[in-house]
């Protein structure tokens, strides 16, 4: 549910946009709102589970989470839409990493690994499946069924903690940092924003993200000074000493650019340059969602047998050949050859997530967990907005910087625009229709080119990933231990 909302209202924008009255740039605060209010509250998930208990803080949430997703689709206005995803970002933060720290708790050592597969299937499949589901509910139904849709799901889950969960005790004499949490909400906030902001209003040329910017870099420093030197802030400091948490982390962020901004891009490539319609694109796209599937079905088995930096190594590997297979990509590449590369692709990021949540949080004492557990998801979603914002940025950019100059050979001195044929004939510069077809056609090579560009980077982030993997130990499997409480207890 949480992982979905991410991504399936991202198709049904242009419809709230006309709904609610609202422009291009406005409606976009739909999605940021949500983003921004779930990484905020992603990091004081761990202090919150030991002051109320695990238990009564998942209900919470998923029950907040449930009735403020009946509220978005109920929206008559755009700050009420703004509003109710706001707090349906609030309660959606917890779900993630209090549904880790139960399976890592839960389960033995030796089983771990299967269980997070089935775990992370949900997790990692949400937002690759969300833009199809999202345009399907759209088409079909109307786009307010995208947030009805959590109702069913959000009752029988309720319904399922409630008899199954074991009942957990907080800690009512536990007191919060204050100061922690407002530096760090300042910093995650400001960063978010210039991110989200940055594309639409020219980045550094406007002094709203330079004020964001300034904001957030200040807020970040403040948050590691305070971290540092307080007695008792509410991520304990000795998470980054464990070396394969903390390498776990960076590798965490570096695929996190990858999951959401390569399915992003992919989005517009089959619909705009591919011309596919959008049902189709959507079917496109799915296997995507079965190659994860399958690889975390698999190493969930391999996990325990061998060495799981060797299945990460893999799917670095598999991920970065299908980023390279991508800059082949032309509008006319056959059907079958996209579909096998995008199921090697979603291979690869199953391959990558489930050793890694395996490998980290081997040697992170059981206490640590599920603060462990919000810093995974807090920097998933970090890198995931950083990877969009920098992909789309650069597409824009390459894109009209290619225009201009595919565009400077466009000259009455080009032969092809000579000879009197069909192409002189189609593409007259001096006839309206002949120039806006030939600027049709400039537009599209640019774009081709410039999505070549993105790919490309998107190459040279997943690759280094693989010495990170030269930092962690290989976990050996022990005993179960029993979850203690949180740091903050002690």
């Amino acid at each position: 549910m949480q992982a979905l909302d991410q991504t399936i209202a991202n198709v049904a924008l242009p419809y709230m946009q006309g709904s609610l009255s609202a422009t291009y740039d406005e409606i976009t605060w739909v999605l940021t709102s949500y983003i921004t209010a779930a990484a905020i509250m992603t990091a004081p998930v761990g202090w919150l589970s030991s002051r109320f208990g695990r238990k009564y803080l998942f209900i919470a949430c998923l029950v907040g989470f449930t009735v403020t997703s009946m509220m978005c689709g109920a929206a008559q206005s755009l700050p009420q839409m703004v509003a109710f995803r706001l707090l349906q970002g609030v309660f959606g933060a917890a779900l993630v990493p209090l549904s880790q720290a139960t399976m890592m708790d839960i389960y033995p050592p030796e089983q771990r690994g299967m269980a997070m597969a089935i775990w992370g299937v949900g997790v990692m499949v949400g937002p690759i499946l969300g833009p199809t589901l999202g345009g399907y509910l759209t088409e079909m139904y109307n786009w307010r069924y995208v947030f009805y849709i959590n109702l069913p799901f959000g009752i029988l889950a309720t319904l399922g903690l409630l008899f199954c969960m074991p009942r957990s005790f907080g800690n009512f004499n536990l007191r919060f940092d204050w100061i922690g949490f407002g530096v760090l909400s300042l910093g995650i906030g400001g960063l978010q924003l210039m991110l989200d902001r940055g594309q639409d209003q020219d980045w550094f040329t406007s002094r709203e993200v330079i004020a964001e910017a300034v904001l957030g870099g200040l807020g970040v420093y403040l948050f590691v000074v305070h971290m540092i030197t307080a007695k008792k802030p509410f991520i304990p400091p000795v998470l980054f000493k464990d070396r394969n948490f903390a390498a776990g982390l960076m590798l965490m962020f570096a695929t996190g650019t990858i999951l959401v901004s390569s399915s992003s891009l992919m989005a517009p490539w089959l619909q705009n340059l591919a011309n596919y319609p959008v049902e189709t694109a959507g079917l496109i796209m799915a296997p995507r969602g079965i190659g994860t599937m399958v690889a975390m079905l698999t190493g969930g088995r391999l996990a325990n047998k061998m060495d799981p930096r060797i299945l990460m190594a893999g799917g670095i590997l598999a991920l970065s050949w299908s980023l390279w297979q991508m800059t082949f990509w032309t509008p006319d590449i056959a059907q079958w050859r996209i579909i096998a590369v995008i199921i090697v692709q979603g291979a690869g990021i199953g391959f990558i997530f489930l050793p890694l949540q395996v490998t980290a949080f081997a040697t992170l004492p059981p206490k640590y967990r599920t603060d462990g557990a919000s810093l995974f998801a807090l920097f998933r979603n970090i890198g995931a907005a950083v990877g969009v914002s920098v992909t789309s940025a650069l597409l824009s950019h390459n894109t009209q910087v290619l225009h201009e100059q595919i565009g400077a050979s466009v000259t009455p001195f080009n032969r092809a625009l000579q000879d009197g044929g069909i192409i002189a004939r189609s593409w007259n510069p001096l006839q309206a229709h002949g120039a806006a077809a030939l600027d049709g056609i400039v537009n599209q090579q640019a774009q081709i080119i410039a999505y070549i560009d993105d790919y490309r980077m998107m190459i040279f982030t997943t690759l280094p990933s693989l010495l990170l993997l030269l930092l962690m130990r290989r976990p050996r499997l022990a005993s179960a231990a029993p979850a203690e409480a949180h740091a903050a207890m002690e």
